[in-house]
């Protein structure tokens, strides 16, 4: 079963099976400076450090590569010299006063380095180099007080250090790279998409007109909830990555991260829609009937302002249909608040019916409030889902238009070609002037 999992896993996903491959080949390349005797003289019995680099810095994308590889190398320069200068200010000293000196040394920059990693902007982007600027340090500092050429030792590792990356960096750009930009750029339309299947499901399950295929679909909304970690890591990585296909080295990532909160904000009322499907049989079949089209209605209107967007992001062109589709949920909207505020009406007629068969009136008005009080939150929530795509999910995906220069749709470019066009009369003189030229 083992065997056959993998297998299904290589088959769903290729690009995993590549960057296997990808590891397996940079290992080796970097073995040969043990096995090659001249490429082993030329770095000394430092080459074990350039096969450790390639195996803790490769990393499955590009971004995720170019972070580990530049902050090792930043990190490692750094402590290399910041040792190489407190050892020779410390031997400066004398015998006795060298241990004091380095022993103190360490505990400040140890200290201040790991306080750092508490800061959000330097967890965010130089956490793996604040790790390495203390492994390098206290490596270097420590054993130069029994090692006697310290800058052999230190220039030999260095260089091993710098081979392993930048074959890391090579191999990871040139053999079927993974951008972790693009990655995310897929990412977040996709969990929009998902956002909007669930939306449909689960309206579609609360007024029974659901099948098979909408159960599937309403368990979307958890990718969506669940995804802020790997969004926030994508994001972080793309910030290292160079330009590559339509994107930028400064294209901005942190607009996807907005999306992505906006999403899940849609993704937690969708949630506590769910959570109303316990009780929809205890509602009565009339009032359900009531409220069914307006709330269906309403679902597909904001399902397709979701997918809108999420056409628009993943094209990186602004939609020419996103207004309509916006004015239709907002129609939709008064359509089902012009329902609920008609309701009233609809149970004093039920009320009327029920107590032509039964005298205690007061369990009568109990049962309809109990009746209602569902169907009515469930209505209020799936307004309060179209409100937020209106206000945060639209935003977000404008502010990145905005940002990320989005190219404007075709009818639109045709369209300010042919008013173009006709603002141009021509006449004589400006034909005979054209021929001349």
């Amino acid at each position: 079963m083992f065997f056959k999992k993998a297998w299904a896993l290589g088959i769903d996903e290729p690009r995993k099976f590549f960057h296997c491959l990808k590891v397996g080949v940079a290992l080796m390349v970097v073995s040969l400076f043990y096995y090659m005797r001249p490429l082993y003289d030329g770095v000394g019995g430092s080459a074990i450090w350039a096969v450790m680099t390639v195996v803790v810095v490769f990393e499955y994308t590009v971004g995720g590569t170019l972070y580990k590889c530049l902050n090792r190398i930043c990190a490692t320069f750094l402590a290399g010299f910041l040792a190489l200068g407190i050892h020779w200010i410390a031997s400066q000293s004398g015998h006795r006063f060298e241990p004091y000196i380095m022993g103190i040394s360490l505990f400040i920059l140890a200290s201040a380095t790991t306080f750092s990693r508490f800061i959000p902007v330097v967890k965010a982007r130089f956490d793996y180099g604040c790790t390495i600027f203390i492994l390098t340090y206290s490596l270097v500092s420590v054993s130069g007080y029994r090692v006697d050429h310290l800058l052999n030792v230190a220039h030999e590792r260095l260089s091993t250090i710098i081979i392993g990356t930048c074959l890391c960096i090579i191999t990871s750009m040139l053999i079927f790279p993974v951008w972790a930009g693009v990655e995310l750029h897929l990412l977040i339309p996709r969990n929009m998409d998902k956002l909007a299947t669930s939306l449909d499901c689960c309206v579609a399950d609360y007024f029974g007109h659901d099948d098979e295929e909408s159960k599937e679909g309403l368990k979307g909304y958890k990718c969506v909830l669940n995804s802020k970690a790997s969004e926030e890591s994508m994001a972080n990585f793309a910030r290292w990555e160079p330009a590559h296909g339509q994107f930028n080295f400064c294209h901005p990532w942190k607009n996807y991260l907005n999306i992505g909160a906006s999403s899940r904000s849609c993704a937690y009322c969708i949630e506590t829609l769910t959570s109303c499907l316990d009780s929809k049989n205890q509602v009565e079949k009339s009032i359900k009937n009531h409220l069914d089209s307006a709330c269906m209605n309403l679902s597909t209107s904001s399902s397709n302002v979701i997918r809108e967007l999420a056409t628009s992001v993943y094209t990186m062109t602004r939609s020419s249909k996103i207004d309509i589709a916006i004015q239709d949920m907002k129609n939709a909207v008064i359509v089902l608040q012009n329902d609920l505020k008609s309701l009233p009406d609809l149970l004093i007629q039920t009320q009327y019916d029920k107590e032509k068969k039964e005298a205690d009136s007061s369990e009568i008005i109990v049962m309809p409030l109990m009746e209602v009080i569902p169907v009515v939150s469930f209505a209020s929530l799936l307004i309060e889902t179209a409100s937020r795509i209106e206000l945060n999910l639209v935003k977000a995906v404008e502010e990145l238009a905005e940002s990320a220069e989005f190219k404007q749709p075709e009818d639109e470019i045709k369209a300010n070609h042919n008013k173009t066009t006709e603002t141009i009369v021509p006449n004589e003189e400006n034909t005979i002037a054209l021929q001349r030229v």
